[in-house]
This record gives structure tokens, sequence and C-alpha cells, in this order.
């Protein structure tokens, strides 16, 4: 194990911090520290979105249901314009454009609020739209509430959000690329360790060390109600002087 007592790191020193607090009965996640293109990232590709609360200049109009939406072709270049925007962004996703115009007066109502509150009234799964998240991001706060059809999905993007950074810091890395070296990973059956953990509000924290057999670690500190999601970014230093609650090693 690796003594945490020889260095305390301030917030810099690590490569990412990403907060996650899981409702499972309701089925979503508040995440802080997650940005659009990153969760577009570790999904994989998206189907079209229909946009509950965002104008998109360059998207499609459907007139059953009065909103704009974008084509799953288009998604890569509303994702650089997104988040170029200071506006929050609500979407939910759907299969095909010919489902939105069965959609029936209430659940176009419920979509609505959807985008408005933040909040769903019932499951926000519709067997119209077969979608697989709602996504609802404030850009004040900083924080993204995410609905997952299958719960299962958060453990995979919390897994890849941090694999695509081990990656790209790999990627970086001349010698690693040189040699040749197969690049560490975080495997979701390693991430299921903190399945629990989660349900309570947890920040995870990545960091490298250069040592010849382990390269990267991942740090869980438990942070239950005591924070809001957007508060804990401004007592970041302070939390991370705290012991780790689990910490996941990854080796080479």
């Amino acid at each position: 194990m690796i003594d945490l007592a020889k260095k305390m790191r301030a917030a810099d020193d690590y490569l990412h911090h990403l907060y996650v607090h899981k409702n499972e009965i309701n089925q979503f996640a508040m995440l802080s520290g997650l940005t659009f293109r990153e969760f577009v990232s570790a999904v994989g590709p998206l189907q079209n979105i229909l946009l509950l609360k965002n104008e998109y200049d360059d998207g499609s109009f459907n007139m059953h249901t009065r909103l704009e939406f974008v084509e799953e072709k288009s998604i890569p270049k509303f994702v650089k314009k997104a988040m170029d925007s200071k506006k929050d962004l609500c979407w939910i996703d759907f299969s095909d454009e010919r489902k939105l115009n069965l959609l029936t007066p209430q659940e176009q109502a419920e979509l609505l609020y959807i985008g408005h509150k933040k909040e769903a009234i019932r499951s926000p799964f519709y067997h119209q739209l077969q979608n697989r998240y709602v996504y609802l991001s404030s850009q004040d706060a900083k924080t993204s509430k995410i609905y997952f059809r299958d719960m299962s999905d958060l453990r995979k993007l919390v897994t890849q959000v941090f694999n695509n950074i081990i990656q790209e810091k790999e990627r970086t890395n001349f010698w690693r690329r040189k040699t040749g070296n197969l690049i560490p990973i975080i495997s979701e059956e390693l991430m299921g360790n903190f399945r629990e953990d989660v349900e309570d509000g947890v920040l995870f924290s990545l960091y490298k060390i250069e040592k010849p057999k382990l390269s990267y670690v991942l740090e869980l500190r438990s942070l239950s109600e005591e924070y809001f999601p957007d508060e804990i970014w401004d007592d970041l230093n302070n939390l991370l002087k705290r012991t780790p609650d689990k910490v996941l090693e990854v080796h080479k």
C-alpha cells in the first residue's frame, strides 16, 4: 500500500476531481466536476437529443413538440458549441423523430416541466423515445443531474471518465509510446467497490505517481450530506487533507 502521509497533495497535484451522489430510487445522480464533453466522450455515441432548455441555431425543429433537436450526426458539432455557452443545458435522447410525434400532450407537458424545474414528475423514460438519459446541467452551480434508464450506466460513466483522463495523460508520455507499454485502466469491476459509497455522496480524486509497478491512484472521500455539490470546490484543499476513505490503485 502507498504511504499517503509521505506527501500532502494540493488540489492542483491531482489530475481530476469528480463528485458523485447517486439516488437509486429515483434513477438519477448528481455530479459536479463533469463537463458535457466528458459525458459524451465517456458514454459513447448518443442518439438524437431533444433540447428541453437550450437554443441551437444549427439544430432541427420538431413541429409536434415545438422543440429543437440535434441529430446524432451533428452531436460533435453541438458539443463544441455547448461547451462555449454559459447557459443551462437540458436534453433527453430519442431514437427517431417520428417517435417524437407520438408523444401525448401529457408527456410533452412533463418534458417542459423537466426542462424548467430540472426534476421529473414521474419516471422520465418513455417507450416511444427509447431514451437512456435525461441530462440537466446548471452552469451557475457547476452541477449536472443525470437520469439513467439503467443505473449501472453511472458506474460505466465514472469509470470511463477517469480512463479517458489516464489515456490522455499516457498519450502525452513520449517514453510510454516509444516502449509500447500498455496503458493502465480502471475496470468496472474495481469501480464496483465504490457502488455503495456513491449513495451518500463522494469525491473521487485521481493522481499519478512515478513508480515502477504503480501508475495511478484514485482516492474516495465520503462527503455524506455536509456539502452541496457546488460548495465542494471552494473548500477542496481542506477536503483533500482528510485521509481517503478508500483507495484504488491502478497498476501498469
